[in-house]
């Protein structure tokens, strides 16, 4: 009896492990997966600026996507092969390391940066929706939008703002909260679309520039000097920014592993983010040249290369196709915000409140915060350093991902003891000191001083984009030399 009263303390049948009967992602799905975390605007500005602003060679910036994209692949599998074998999210996983009560705590780290960019990143897929919307009430009355009615601004958004925002927030509550088969189709459907319209558009955009632009093209690719310190220094440090992209994402990739029918699936699945990294970087490329070229026959003055979409479809004189592009922007943007912001901050809530909230009251618990940090984005958030703060506490995740390696593989030899997991005993496994695992603590501690160094020294600074691998390094031996004993 009291073993039944202590497991319903820490159970909560959303975290609970996937009945192997209902683990059916493949590593296709997985590459839609990758496809979706890499299919954003800032996906898209970051790979075209390390190409174009930067003025590096083609051939610099693939090598380092090689390099990113397996190093990723490598902590990505490490870290989600516990939950794909017992089916458990990343907030449970941790209970391992860091006790069923520690946890809670340490998963809402992650919760808290997930809750701030959902709605941050609601707020522009918003401001995306609220151009459709005016552009449809442009063409139906080109006066409507200078009436005193949309003239009202309230913290810094209009009416048709406010009214986007909050269809935003309901339409992507709705949808995210459908359960684990439709998440599957949401991402499928993402990455295959979006991927079709950025050959849509690069189609529709070169018309008769193609050979212009594929000459601009083959004029970046060059194997001269590939090998030289300065090139070499530069696949280092842009190996270090791409790591660092993904490096949120990494850290509860187990969210969604824990849906893979076997390992190997996993581990496929993974390595196919090269591939997507691959696609994405030529199709950005093409893109931003032949936006520059279009533009200078069109005789639009642009003081340097476009490298965000939403500046490039501003520029270009063509509704129809600045209508498909948004679009293809707000698919993108929402199934990213799924995957790196709502379902990693719904499993950290489930797991920090499993007797009070379920998977409707966690999404609605997100969507009222959301509305909150979102709202005040604009006016107060974006100038108040929130974002430094966000950078800070991500200083912690490298370290988690450390301790997590080091636990499954080195201290518990892959195995962990199903029962105990959700049990708050004193006698279980997982319970340590009032429910903490202080040596995971620790650890934790440590290898935060050692990343987030990296943000505060000054002189430290240009290791910043390793922030993560120092951390989890420091950690990783750290946690070993202590839970060792």
């Amino acid at each position: 009896m009291s073993q039944e009263k202590a497991n319903i303390h820490l159970t909560n049948w959303d975290i609970v492990g996937i009945n192997p009967n209902d683990k059916n992602w493949s590593s296709g799905d997985i590459f839609c997966f990758w496809a979706n975390n890499i299919q954003s605007l800032i996906g898209f500005s970051l790979i075209a600026s390390l190409y174009l602003v930067y003025d590096l060679n083609i051939l610099v910036v693939l090598t380092s996507c090689l390099l990113a994209g397996i190093l990723v692949a490598i902590f990505s599998n490490l870290i989600g092969q516990p939950s794909q074998k017992y089916g458990l999210p990343f907030p449970v996983i941790l209970r391992s390391a860091f006790g069923v009560s520690g946890a809670r705590y340490i998963a809402m780290l992650r919760g808290v940066v997930g809750l701030f960019m959902f709605g941050v990143q609601t707020f522009f897929i918003a401001k995306s929706i609220g151009y459709l919307i005016r552009i449809l009430i442009f063409n139906i009355d080109d006066t409507i939008l200078d009436t005193e009615l949309f003239l009202i601004f309230l913290m810094g958004m209009d009416l048709i703002d406010w009214f986007s925002f909050i269809l935003t927030l309901f339409l992507q509550f709705y949808l995210f909260k459908q359960g684990q088969n439709f998440i599957k189709y949401i991402l499928n459907f993402s990455a295959w679309f979006v991927y079709t319209g950025l050959v849509v558009f690069i189609i529709v955009l070169a018309g008769e520039n193609s050979k212009e632009i594929i000459s601009a093209f083959k004029l970046s690719v060059t194997t001269e000097n590939l090998i030289s310190k300065e090139n070499v220094l530069a696949i280092i440090s842009i190996t270090g920014t791409l790591f660092a992209f993904f490096s949120i994402v990494i850290l509860n990739i187990g969210d969604f592993s824990r849906y893979v029918k076997n390992n190997s699936d996993n581990v496929k699945g993974n390595f196919s983010l090269i591939i997507n990294l691959i696609i994405f970087s030529f199709s950005s490329v093409f893109i931003v040249l032949g936006a520059d070229i279009v533009m200078a026959k069109q005789l639009i003055e642009v003081e340097y290369l476009l490298t965000n979409p939403t500046d490039i479809i501003g520029k270009i004189d063509n509704s129809f196709l600045t209508t498909i592009a948004i679009i293809f922007i707000l698919v993108a943007s929402g199934s990213t915000n799924m995957i790196a912001n709502y379902i990693p901050t719904q499993n950290a809530l489930l797991n920090f409140f499993p007797k009070n909230l379920d998977k409707s009251s966690a999404g609605l618990l997100i969507v009222f915060l959301g509305l909150i940090f979102g709202g005040l984005w604009l006016p107060f958030l974006s100038q108040s350093g929130a974002l430094s703060i966000i950078d800070t506490i991500g200083s912690f995740f490298g370290p988690i991902a450390g301790i997590i390696i080091a636990d499954y593989y080195l201290i518990k030899n892959k195995d962990y003891i199903s029962k105990d997991i959700f049990s708050d005993l004193k006698t279980g496994s997982y319970f340590y000191s009032n429910g903490w695992q202080i040596k995971g603590v620790y650890s934790m501690i440590i290898g935060f001083i050692f990343a987030a160094s990296t943000i505060w020294n000054v002189e430290l600074r240009f290791l910043q984009s390793f922030a993560w691998l120092i951390g989890a390094f420091t950690s990783y031996i750290t946690y070993y030399l202590l839970a060792s004993d």
